[in-house]
């Protein structure tokens, strides 16, 4: 990366001369607006639609990207995006569609606005050559930039990082829930308003991912991880020294708001760095540390709240001190990972070394203002949300089963603390089952890899997003179960032993990452350049829910008794099991119909 050998440099310097051959007395004409307006609008320019299809909706689909990929090119281990990352034509194409540039190019053509003038009384200079030249792409299947042929102990590194953000941002959101009795009597406030601590922190993760989503899109993953975690350490800290109520509730949710980047940008680091083989099984261990977060943190919080000399500040101080590690590792561990802003580096390195200020990475063809980059950028992922059919109804699934992970954070305790009259602390440790549950289900999807990694090879090593569901269809039937399981022996604790409904807690975190995890493999796979504003639409969602859900659980399960209101949610959960068959049979068909999507 930091030399250039002599074939690269030499047609870089001819193709740099030929704009100065032209003769000036173009120049004079072109003065008249209209005459240059002209020009330029009919100079040889690359058009992304001579890629795609001249209509319908312009899905990625079938060759329509793929014209000219070099199967040679594409980096070892390499999928189908570093298909069209490894062509030029294509990734320019990609780069466009993510800015909205010909959309944005279109609007400026059909102004109004006069051309300004060059300044001085300069002539505006003669068009310049197809760009085609001068952009850059990575340097064959064996590129050491690209992220794909990181040495493993760096994949390793990046995802520690990125993961140990995700754990301490995920920790947040249930370990403050174990103070709320002491806050009802230190502020002299209802349950209700205690457990906003919880959903207003939540809430933050519904709002936040929408903004950092694409915005790692645009400048990177590193910036955004920095950001967010400085954020999330600041307003922990702040939490726990608040002096009212009012200013705990609103740093709360500042800390979900601010640092909820991992949910969206941790996923899109590993999908960075892993190909479609290897991509299941690290976000495997992603989901398992996503979900083992509010596992562990009802435990953790309950004996820290016990403890007299702790207290309930004591759970926010400990999520600042997590979240200060993990700015220490995102900062001095954690590199770029997004392949095309490492062509943005790889580009400016060759400007400053050859001086050929025409070089540039697709990523740089456009420059999008503050208005431009809301308007066109930031919205996508509720765009995306609302607009594609795929997205949203698998969303909708993951949302009820995000909903529930934070419902039992007060279900379990009603259970073990209510009935059974554990102490605080002892009460949580059911959580334990409900974690080695996760972790099985972790395992299980890592062994139905093998399968799908063999549908791979079958459809030319290209990725079958629908492969991803089977794990799925398997957790829907567990997750029911366990609900049924848990609520009906819990109700009766004269007569079932407390190892009974642990055992359908067990059952409940099994089916939980069973159904969670493929949802989150399938929108990659579906979506693959768009993976992180497909993933904030989806963490919008699910966060909404999992904001709600905590403030009528205490109700529900008090008013209508443990058993009915675990019936309640069980038929729910049975009503949505033929999801994922659905999705498996008629997913492609989805796709098709997508602007999005990749259709392979």
């Amino acid at each position: 990366m930091t030399s250039i050998n002599n074939e690269t440099r030499a047609p870089v310097k001819e193709t740099n001369q030929s704009p100065h051959n032209s003769s000036q007395t173009e120049s004079g004409a072109a003065n008249n607006n209209d005459t240059v307006s002209s020009s330029y609008n009919n100079q040889k320019e690359y058009d992304s639609s001579d890629d795609a299809a001249s209509t319908g909706p312009e899905a990625f689909v079938g060759g329509d990207l793929e014209l000219g990929v070099d199967e040679d090119v594409i980096p070892i281990g390499g999928d189908e995006l570093s298909r069209y990352e490894s062509n030029t034509n294509a990734s320019r194409s990609l780069s466009r569609r993510m800015t909205n540039a010909d959309e944005l190019i279109e609007a400026a053509n059909k102004t109004d606005e006069p051309l300004p003038k060059m300044g001085n009384d300069r002539p505006y200079p003669p068009a310049l050559p197809d760009r085609s030249p001068y952009v850059v792409a990575y340097d064959g299947p064996n590129d050491p930039i690209h992220p794909h042929n990181f040495p493993l102990w760096k994949k390793v590194a990046y995802s520690a990082s990125v993961g140990m953000a995700a754990l301490s941002v995920s920790m947040g959101s249930a370990l403050f829930a174990e103070g709320s009795a002491q806050l009802v009597e230190q502020f002299h406030i209802g349950s209700v308003t205690a457990t906003l601590g919880t959903s207003l922190f939540v809430l933050g993760f519904a709002s936040g991912p929408i903004i950092y989503g694409p915005l790692s899109e645009l400048f990177g993953r590193k910036i955004v991880m920095i950001i967010s975690s400085f954020g999330y350490m600041c307003f922990s800290f702040a939490v726990a020294t608040s002096k009212d109520i009012q200013s705990i509730m609103i740093c709360r949710f500042f800390a979900g708001f601010v640092g909820a980047a991992p949910l969206v940008v941790a996923a899109a680091v590993m999908a960075d760095l892993f190909s479609a083989k290897a991509r299941g099984t690290a976000i495997a261990v992603f989901a398992m540390i996503l979900f083992g977060g509010p596992m562990l943190a009802p435990i953790i919080g309950g004996f820290i709240v016990k403890n007299e000399s702790l207290g309930w500040r004591w759970t926010s101080y400990l999520c600042g001190i997590i979240g200060a590690l993990s700015l220490f590792m995102n900062s001095f561990i954690l590199e770029e990972t997004h392949h095309a802003i490492i062509l943005v580096r790889k580009a400016e390195i060759l400007r400053r070394r050859t001086g050929n200020w025409g070089i540039f990475a697709p990523q740089e063809e456009i420059s999008l203002s503050m208005k431009e980059i809301v308007e066109k950028n930031i919205t996508r992922p509720l765009v995306m949300l609302f607009t594609e059919p795929i997205l949203f109804l698998i969303t909708l699934y993951n949302a009820f089963i995000y909903g529930m992970l934070y419902l039992f954070l007060t279900a379990i305790p009603l259970i073990f603390m209510g009935q059974y009259h554990f102490a605080q602390g002892i009460a949580e440790l059911p959580y334990l089952a409900m974690l080695i549950g996760t972790f099985l289900g972790g395992l299980v999807i890592i062994y139905f890899e093998k399968r799908y990694n063999i549908a791979m090879d079958n459809n030319g090593g290209k990725p079958v997003p629908e492969e991803r569901l089977p794990p799925m269809m398997i957790g829907s039937f567990f997750f029911a179960g366990g609900i049924f399981w848990l609520g009906w022996a819990g109700a009766y604790p004269q007569n079932v032993h407390w190892m009974v409904p642990t055992v359908g807690a067990g059952f409940v975190g099994f089916g939980l990452i069973l159904i969670f995890l493929p949802c989150m493999n399938y929108i990659i796979d579906c979506y693959l350049f768009f993976a992180a504003s497909a993933l904030a639409g989806n963490t919008f969602l699910r966060s909404a829910f999992g904001a709600v859900f905590p403030l009528f659980a205490r109700q529900m399960f008090v008013n209508m008794k443990i058993q009915w209101a675990s019936t309640l949610l069980g038929c729910i959960a049975i009503i949505m099991i033929p999801v994922p068959f659905l999705f498996y049979k008629f997913g492609r068909t989805l796709r098709d119909k997508s602007k999005f999507a990749f259709v392979l």
